[in-house]
């Protein structure tokens, strides 16, 4: 793309929020539950969806707002999918409980695995990047490895199913989190994992009685925040014993049974969230204030991601099947 070009040999600039839309693109005929920015830089004009209309599409969400390549390998909802770090793979998920590597130029499999479960969450090792990590209607986690199509490891966590999974910083650890909340307590809502051992390293990290349907790493600081159920981000240190900053919250927006991502921008310094009643959040990262909210969707808008490269460019997803890209 001739508009990232300029940007690429330079430091990113501060964020700032975006205010006029773009681009509207409307092809998806079911709700879109996730959207990813091409993490190759050179190739960052391109954005991955997924939806429950079962197809996963990739969209020039930078130049001309077209969808380039409609995947339809899945027979039922996509709840997950993601870029491969080299951008010419993507990995996606359904409830169909198949897993699917695809190439993105020939639409073709590379790797077409049956999971035992409906699946709701991927995620790509950081460092190793032919390993990924995927959950979803299962007490198990699995750690696979695209070369063998096979499980490589199994993490066990006597919850009825993970919503979403996070890497800390070089990979040795990651997060899932569950709907394992009930009453009279909160422990395995966030689980802590040893990745090479397949060990609990703690599941008393949150102890309010929500759940927490994402999870998002700060880009600089060792710190991470779950989008909770209670209508509020919680800030938490992304090292051991990875504990809740009290004096934090992030709380207006509205979460409601759905499964809303949040983000921080690439230089740190805001936080954007989605919101059930269709409109963007986006807070002051260090005060918590809320600077500014838009009103993109009419349906609950699941998901606000912000351009790696670009500053201040930011592409929102609703449950109308919606995809609007802000500047």
């Amino acid at each position: 793309s001739e508009l990232i070009k300029p940007y690429l040999g330079s430091k990113y600039k501060l964020t700032e929020v975006p205010k006029s839309l773009i681009f509207y693109m409307s092809k998806h005929s079911g709700p879109v539950n996730e959207i990813q920015w091409c993490p190759v830089r050179e190739q960052s004009h391109m954005l991955l969806s997924a939806s429950m209309d079962k197809t996963v599409k990739v969209w020039d969400a930078v130049n001309t707002g077209c969808c380039l390549q409609t995947y339809s390998c899945h027979s039922c909802a996509v709840r997950a999918a993601q870029w491969s770090s080299c951008g010419r793979r993507i990995l996606s998920g359904g409830f169909d409980t198949m897993l699917h590597l695809t190439d993105v130029e020939t639409g073709k499999q590379i790797l077409s695995s049956k999971s035992e479960f409906r699946i709701s969450a991927l995620k790509f090792h950081p460092t190793e990047s032919n390993i990924f990590i995927c959950g979803g209607f299962s007490p198990e986690v699995k750690a696979w490895d695209v070369r063998t199509s096979k499980v490589l490891r199994v993490y066990k966590a006597a919850v009825q199913q993970t919503l979403d999974i996070l890497f800390l910083p070089e990979g040795r650890e990651f997060l899932t989190s569950t709907d394992a909340v009930s009453r009279d307590s909160a422990d395995r809502t966030i689980i802590a994992w040893d990745f090479q051992s397949a060990a609990k390293i703690s599941n008393q990290i949150f102890h309010e009685r929500y759940t927490c349907p994402s999870l998002a790493l700060h880009p600089k600081e060792p710190v991470f925040v779950a989008q909770t159920n209670g209508n509020y981000m919680a800030l938490f240190s992304a090292q051991r014993p990875y504990r809740i900053n009290k004096k934090k919250r992030y709380e207006g927006h509205k979460v409601e049974g759905f499964a809303v991502g949040c983000e921080f921008s690439p230089d740190g310094t805001l936080l954007v969230t989605g919101s059930s009643d269709g409109k963007v959040f986006f807070y002051n990262y260090h005060t918590a204030r809320i600077i500014r909210t838009l009103s993109p969707h009419k349906e609950a808008c699941v998901s606000a991601v912000f351009h790696p490269v670009l500053p201040s460019l930011l592409a929102t997803c609703d449950w109308a099947g919606e995809i609007k890209v802000w500047q």
